[in-house]
């Protein structure tokens, strides 16, 4: 996250600048690998806890709904709603990173979600450390 923005400090602070593709790139790549690394831990907790990952085409964008959803009987919402919308401006980032010539990422909206960063890590670490906290009452009452 610091690297993140310090490459985008560095490189992409006024206009003239902003036309340096490789700071531009480099950020890009920064964000697409934390939601990335964020998205597979979504990923095992689905298919440990709920014994189920959404398939097909909208995928990635139903692991977060089924995250932010409560299972009865089974775990509370691991991600609350404002958490989720949040992290899906990530996934839709990291979705035209893989899918976009970079030639088409725009400076404006990386710039908007590099301001988002902190926060959004820190809503997404403090409810997945809660979510923790509940793995380990349930672990600890069943022994």
């Amino acid at each position: 996250m610091e690297r993140t923005e310090r490459i985008w400090q560095q490189g992409c602070l006024d206009a003239e600048t902003r036309e340096d593709n490789y700071h531009i790139d480099a950020v890009a790549l920064n964000l697409h690998g934390f939601y990335a690394g964020l998205e597979r831990l979504l990923e095992v907790i689905a298919e440990g806890i709920d014994q189920a990952k959404p398939a097909g085409a909208n995928w990635h964008r139903e692991l977060l709904r089924q995250l932010s959803a409560d299972i009865v009987g089974v775990r509370p919402a691991v991600l609350s709603s404002e958490c989720r919308d949040s992290l899906d401006r990530y996934r839709g980032f990291r979705h035209v990173v893989r899918n976009v010539y970079t030639f088409n990422l725009d400076p404006d909206q990386i710039g908007l979600l590099i301001q988002q960063l902190q926060p959004t890590l820190a809503r997404a670490s403090q409810e997945l450390l809660a979510f923790a906290d509940f793995l380990e009452q349930v672990a600890s009452s069943e022994e």
